[in-house]
């Protein structure tokens, strides 16, 4: 199996790749034509990536079977047309939790004790501790996490270390589960904004939570209240965030932007970053060495399964729902032929089979075949395949909901 790897990638995981069988071809830093043409020239079965976009001209450039992004998020790589493809994607989610969790209580200490503008002043030779020991101080104060997957979940011992009481929205919390968790509940981002001194953003980009804080949340805001986002820029309106500083007197700490350079270094003109009320950093929040090891470890991890199993862990783009109306249960003898029939009947009848599994069982005399179908078959057509074929056992015919 080759594998191309496109980004920075660790050692450890180069080696480990090659001693299961691979064919490694490390490229770091190939991106935009430059990977099309990798892509065609190499014709790799694996593509891994972190930060490089993949787009539609890529995955159609040669034979790819899978793409993996060796961290949590999958928002760079054109999903809609690896499915078209019938191209695995892949991610590692949560290896880099504890980390991000990490720099999201960096950035909080830095808006509370003004950690950079300290440094900047000492190496600009001037002193000042009149003006730098002015600060809130965190204990007792409340935080609040939008989201709490994997990250989210890291913040809350972090929090309860620091004496921070947590309030929390996430769509998949509920009461209960906050309570185990010794957390409030909230019932939306904008009642997490009203109750929070510190919010911080845990949630995946996707169509339902891109651009999801805006304008509402951040008027819901206490003014002079912290603003923390390691998640992704495009979570949140930018104007709004923008308007929120001038206005409310935020102090924001922010690892992500909505509009953030392809590759490792480049020009960066978003005016954020030039805020003096924002602390920013580099989307830098899964960059440490024990992350990355953890996401090398995960990634050759699901390689290895594919090209022993032919199974993807941590796969996301398979569908959910197929538009399988019925399902065909076929307990047979394992004989040659017996499916091949039932295929070819179905293949007569213009029926299309959405998925299917064969179950054997224990002595491999008999099995269980399950085929999901877009239509029922005719009662003529099972009646046929029980006439004319003496090693199947039973037929039957479930409507699916």
């Amino acid at each position: 199996m080759r594998v191309l790897i496109a980004d920075k990638f660790e050692q450890s995981g180069r080696e480990s790749l090659a001693a299961i069988g691979c064919e490694v071809l490390y490229q770091p830093g190939t991106k935009d034509d430059a990977l099309v043409k990798a892509v065609e020239q190499h014709a790799p079965d694996v593509l891994v990536v972190r930060s490089t976009k993949v787009t539609q001209a890529m995955l159609s450039a040669g034979h790819l079977k899978l793409v993996v992004r060796a961290g949590a998020g999958y928002n760079t790589i054109d999903v809609a047309s690896a499915s078209k493809h019938g191209i695995y994607v892949s991610n590692c989610p949560g290896k880099n939790s504890i980390a991000v969790a990490e720099l999201a209580f960096a950035l909080i200490l830095a808006l509370d004790r003004r950690v950079p503008d300290n440094v900047v002043s000492l190496r600009s030779g001037l002193w000042n501790k009149e003006q730098f020991s002015k600060a809130r101080g965190l204990f007792g104060r409340t935080l609040g996490l939008i989201g709490v997957g994997r990250i989210g979940l890291e913040m809350l011992p972090r929090a309860r270390g620091f004496g921070l009481p947590v309030v929390a929205w996430s769509r998949s919390l509920t009461p209960q589960r906050a309570e185990e968790l010794g957390i409030k509940h909230r019932s939306s981002p904008e009642e997490v904004a009203r109750e929070a001194d510190i919010v911080s953003v845990h949630l995946a980009l996707n169509n339902d939570t891109r651009g999801i804080l805006g304008a509402k949340f951040f008027q819901a805001l206490r003014e002079g209240a912290y603003f923390i986002n390691t998640a992704r820029g495009e979570l949140v309106d930018q104007s709004a965030l923008a308007a929120a500083i001038r206005e409310r007197k935020l102090r924001v700490g922010l690892d992500v932007y909505a509009n953030e350079p392809a590759g490792g270094t480049g020009p960066f003109g978003d005016p954020l970053g030039q805020d003096p009320n924002v602390y920013g950093t580099h989307h830098i929040g899964a960059s440490t060495e024990q992350a990355q090891e953890a996401i090398a470890a995960e990634t050759v991890r699901i390689i290895q399964t594919f090209k022993e199993t032919g199974h993807v862990p941590n796969v996301v783009n398979l569908a959910r729902r197929t538009p399988a109306t019925h399902m065909l249960v076929v307990r047979h003898l394992d004989r040659p032929g017996v499916l091949a029939g039932i295929l070819d009947g179905l293949r007569a009848a213009e029926i299309n089979v959405q998925e299917m599994e064969n179950t054997i069982f224990e002595g491999a005399e008999a099995a269980v075949a399950r085929i999901n179908l877009e239509n029922a078959p005719p009662p003529g057509l099972l009646e046929s395949w029980r006439s004319a074929n003496g090693n199947i056992i039973e037929l039957s015919l479930l409507a699916l909901r």
